[in-house]
């Protein structure tokens, strides 16, 4: 069979060489940023160096940029208490504090009609669309968008934004929440002045060192092109995987999409069971539908699009990354497309 493949980047990628090697770094730092003395200026002088490269990939020079755990706990920083709106295709992290009321078409555009009050994700996790964001957004997911796309902060024109480091290289249990010049929100972790009051308790060092290093190579691979040719393999993939009529749909072909996302339905097959043979297989990959509780759901994204139950229930989630080779994403195909006609000829 060979080694394994692994096409989930939108979950979670390798770590960068860049941040393993600053991370290593950092524990050799003995000083809590927050001591005055030379050892803890030392590990301060880290933390500013990272916010610095993170500022500079996400185009966000002169804004905040506050050390969190992650996306999820950004989201609520930026969204709860706020009585904002969303869409039903939001990530989870956002629709538990926004009502996901805005109205989102087949080919899943979100019409905002009060940008002041809304938040809205720049690139999807599971379709891979990417969104135009109204000026006056009050809150952006960046998150999927970081590294993959070439935009900046300071030209999205809204209040908050917020990124994870592992979506790009980086460790897992640390990102970053992105606020215009002047923009106050409350902090949730109180007990410490720590990120400049918004977020207390002692920094993560080893894991913002690590962002920082991540953001700065990531940033360094989108303008060499990286992104465009792992967006060339999608397309030779997507060929291989739906231009056979034997009913696989592409959600979202045609549209702006992440470069390296593919999202298939097979109506009927569900998508827990393609994870399960793809892992068989050797191949990493991800469904749309989640499990909560042990009860399997039809993806929230595809019903807000207008897909019915089954098919909702019948999607699987490629995710490609730049160390991908054509030879691996073929034979993903090949192993795929031998399990989608023995499921057909099962239903037969």
């Amino acid at each position: 069979m060979g080694s394994r493949v692994y096409l989930d980047w939108n979950a979670t990628t390798p770590l960068r060489p860049e941040a393993r090697a600053a991370m290593g770094a950092a524990m050799d730092l003995v000083g809590n940023p927050s001591s005055v003395h030379a050892e803890g200026r030392a590990a301060k002088a880290l933390i500013e160096k990272a916010r610095a490269q993170v500022a500079a990939a996400l185009g966000a020079g002169g804004a905040d940029v506050v050390f969190v755990s992650g996306s999820t706990e950004a989201a609520a920083l930026a969204c709860a208490g706020r009585g904002l709106v969303c869409a039903g295709v939001e990530h989870e992290a956002v629709s538990a504090w926004c009502d996901p009321v805005l109205p989102v078409d087949a080919q899943g555009r979100v019409a905002v009609a009060d940008p002041a009050r809304s938040a809205l994700q720049l690139a999807n996790s599971e379709t891979g669309i990417v969104q135009d964001l109204p000026q006056g957004l009050a809150v952006s997911d960046l998150t999927q968008a970081f590294g993959k796309l070439p935009f900046a902060f300071n030209w999205l024109g809204c209040d908050a934004g917020f990124v994870s480091a592992h979506k790009l290289g980086g460790p897992k249990g640390i990102g970053a929440l992105v606020l215009r010049p002047g923009l106050d929100l409350p902090a949730q972790l109180r007990g410490g002045g720590q990120e400049m009051g918004r977020r207390a308790g002692t920094e993560n060092l080893t894991g913002i060192a690590g962002f920082g290093a991540a953001a700065e190579a990531a940033a360094r691979d989108l303008a060499e092109g990286a992104w465009d040719r792992v967006a060339q393999l999608r397309n030779i993939l997507e060929s291989a995987l739906c231009d056979d009529g034997k009913g696989t749909i592409s959600v979202g072909k045609g549209g702006t999409r992440l470069p390296n996302t593919l999202c298939l339905v097979t109506p009927g097959w569900k998508g827990e069971t393609q994870v399960m043979q793809m892992d068989l297989a050797g191949f990493a990959v991800s469904a749309g539908s989640a499990c909560s509780s042990g009860k399997v759901r039809a993806s929230r994204v595809l019903r807000a699009m207008g897909l019915d139950e089954v098919a909702a229930a019948s999607a699987l989630r490629v995710s490609l990354g730049p160390t991908v080779t054509e030879a691996e994403a073929m034979r993903f195909a090949e192993a795929w497309t031998r399990a989608r006609d023995r499921h057909r000829a099962r239903a037969a």
